[in-house]
């Protein structure tokens, strides 16, 4: 009775009308912002701890560089 092509047509217009719906409303919108703050919380401690295993890294290469360098010296007296 209905063509197939119809049929997906118009389930497809309610489903955008009633997509439309849900993003329009304030309970929605609340969600995604705190969605994305909690994303860039993340983000942001996630650069904390990256700048934190950077700096260990450089006092661990540092302390060798000196370490070696103590050992030269004793080495040629």
């Amino acid at each position: 009775m209905f063509n197939n092509k119809w049929v997906c047509f118009g389930l497809g217009v309610v489903a955008g009308v009633a997509a439309v719906s849900l993003i329009k409303s304030p309970a929605f919108k609340k969600a995604c912002a705190s969605v994305v703050g909690k994303g860039l919380q993340l983000k942001d401690e996630a650069a904390a701890f990256a700048e934190s295993v950077k700096e260990d890294a450089e006092d661990i290469v540092a302390e060798a560089k000196y370490n070696n360098s103590k050992k030269a010296e004793s080495a040629k007296a």
